[in-house]
């Protein structure tokens, strides 16, 4: 498996050659704020190691999804997500064409705020 797809905007992103609003960084995995924001909080998560959807998550994988997942929580009560149960936030992880993925590198969508939000 490619760790890096040269025509892919989240690689690019990770290589720092596209600026993004960055939230959080490690040596695996980016969280930078969605450019077109459907609510009050809206970013989304990527492996930096180019991994083209969930479809392609194996066991190898395991450690690295359980890491970003469990980031989510800290990283949406930071960014102003109100707290459980009143508050709250949505994950969605859109996979292949027929899911709704745009950009062919897996990602993960964080959203939350008052609503009512703009889509979602």
């Amino acid at each position: 498996m490619s760790t890096h797809d040269p025509n892919c905007i989240f690689c690019k992103i990770v290589a720092g050659q596209i600026p993004s609003r960055k939230v959080y960084e490690d040596e695996d995995i980016l969280a930078f704020h969605d450019i077109q924001p459907w609510a009050p909080v809206h970013f989304l998560l990527v492996p930096k190691r180019h991994i083209a959807s969930m479809a392609q998550v194996g066991p190898d994988d395991a450690a690295l999804m359980g890491r970003l997942m469990t980031l989510i929580p800290r990283l949406a009560a930071e960014q102003g997500c109100n707290p459980y149960p009143e508050g709250g936030f949505r994950i969605v992880c859109n996979t292949g064409v027929e899911g709704g993925q745009e950009v062919h590198h897996l990602h993960v969508h964080v959203m939350g705020g008052p609503r009512p939000w703009s889509r979602g």
